[in-house]
């Protein structure tokens, strides 16, 4: 799965992972998609700033 793969790249926290995933569900929701898409993981990192995880 990409979100793991990017957990581990950026040695997020489990609650890193977590808060990535809830930002990323919620950009899929505003953009009508059921799935999870890469680029909803991107712009979700974009959002989060390092230092917060």
């Amino acid at each position: 799965m990409v979100a793991v793969q990017s957990a581990i790249q950026i040695a997020l926290s489990i609650c890193g992972y977590h808060r990535l995933l809830k930002i990323s569900r919620t950009i899929a929701d505003l953009a009508g998609s059921e799935q999870l898409q890469v680029s909803h993981l991107a712009e979700a990192l974009q959002y989060c700033p390092r230092s917060t995880f």
